[in-house]
């Protein structure tokens, strides 16, 4: 009986079956031969049951689409892609799209998931600091000036408040940071990642805009993909937004091709559905207008691939000096509560 639960693949591991796929099609071998080969060479690895049961698949049915949605685990996207290809007869040019589509993911996630987890390892050392200082070091100056014999004048009572309450204000800015993305970790694992990415749209405009040209990137890849392969403009736009994971892109694809059912040109139908920029609608434009929209659509989803990468590395390079200068303020404020006293109670000696 087939599982029906999708099982976690990395888009490194997606990316290389799909180009050994569309290289044993490329080298001419039958396609049940060549998944005995991938099988065989996989053994090894954490997946190599899901390698083996695609195997399987092929040899009793000849077609990958049937042997991957057969066993329940395969991306949806992925087995539904290796359909439209068996259906076209362009199952080689969709694998080696889909071989660069998800190297591109991955990419994109790498680049995510070193934007959360550097800054939350700067958040923690930071909170460790700041805790050092507040109740090991200040209690020890505390300590040190009262058993020099000598009260603390107001302004060194003033400012070893002011140190304090520095402390305390950073430790629970830092907290309540950390709580929120531990929080929105344990519900993106949970199954709630939409309502959290949705969240995380409306508070920052910054991650809004780098989920746009994400999008962007995907839509156009899949184009691109699907009219390198053969496909006409209404088949490709019909078929991309039947993919889309994301409800909001799907309307937006599902809009270009309403709006091309009226009688709008392909690029009239692309601006209206202000699913890219205008530089990228004119390039579109071009393209169309020599046939290449193929070719375009992958230049395009190329730049915004950069742009997103660029984005989150600017984001990532933004946080790494703001945590570094609030160090900086915290551990001065602590150290000038404590010299200033010390010292006021010097110079009167």
């Amino acid at each position: 009986m087939p599982n029906t639960r999708e099982k976690k693949i990395s888009g490194a591991e997606l990316s290389n079956f799909c180009g050994q796929v569309a290289l044993i099609l490329e080298a001419g071998l039958p396609l049940y031969d060549g998944m005995q080969t991938l099988a065989g060479a996989d053994a090894k690895s954490s997946n190599a049951d899901m390698y083996q049961a695609a195997s399987r698949g092929v040899t009793e049915t000849g077609s990958l689409y049937d042997a991957l949605r057969e066993d329940g685990r395969w991306p949806k996207y992925l087995v539904e892609m290796a359909g439209i290809g068996e259906r076209s007869g362009h199952l080689e040019q969709v694998m080696r799209g889909l071989e660069a589509y998800y190297a591109r993911e991955e990419r994109i996630r790498t680049s995510l998931q070193n934007a959360i987890t550097y800054p939350m390892s700067l958040g923690v050392m930071l909170l460790v600091i700041v805790l050092v200082l507040m109740f090991r070091v200040l209690p020890v100056f505390r300590r040190v000036l009262n058993s020099m014999g000598m009260g603390i004048g107001s302004s060194g009572s003033m400012m070893m408040r002011i140190g304090t309450v520095v402390g305390w204000l950073v430790l629970v800015m830092i907290g309540l940071i950390l709580a929120a993305a531990l929080a929105c970790i344990l519900l993106i694992r949970a199954g709630k990642g939409e309502k959290v990415t949705e969240l995380l749209f409306r508070l920052f405009p910054p991650a809004r805009r780098l989920s746009r040209k994400m999008t962007a990137s995907r839509v156009a890849g899949i184009l691109s993909m699907m009219m390198s392969g053969g496909f006409s403009t209404d088949e490709a736009l019909q078929m991309t937004a039947g993919v889309m994971e994301d409800p909001q892109a799907a309307a937006q694809v599902e809009k270009i091709r309403a709006d091309m059912e009226e009688g709008k040109s392909y690029a009239d139908a692309i601006e209206t559905a202000d699913l890219f920029e205008d530089l990228e609608v004119r390039m579109i434009r071009m393209g169309s207008a020599t046939g290449r929209e193929d070719q375009v659509l992958s230049k395009i989803a190329a730049m915004y691939e950069e742009q997103v990468e660029g984005e989150i590395s600017g984001l990532v390079s933004i946080i790494e000096p703001t945590l570094v200068a609030l160090l900086s303020v915290v551990i001065g404020a602590v150290l000038l509560s404590v010299m200033l006293p010390m010292a006021g109670i010097l110079s009167s000696l």
